[in-house]
């Protein structure tokens, strides 16, 4: 092969594990951000799905 196409095949092996940790980065932060909104919402519906059953026992 010709030392440029080896130099720039190197080049690209060195950049792969960068783009695929970014990538990979990226997606997990998503991924956190998903579940923490997911155990929000269910929080507070289990709060308030609590709060209207003690009301209407109260009664």
């Amino acid at each position: 092969m010709h030392p440029i196409r080896l130099r720039r095949l190197a080049q690209q092996l060195r950049r792969t594990p960068c783009r695929v940790a970014r990538w990979t980065a990226a997606r997990r932060r998503a991924a956190l951000g998903l579940v923490l909104r997911g155990t929000c919402y269910g929080t507070g519906t289990g709060l308030m799905s609590l709060l209207v059953y003690w009301l209407q026992h109260q009664r």
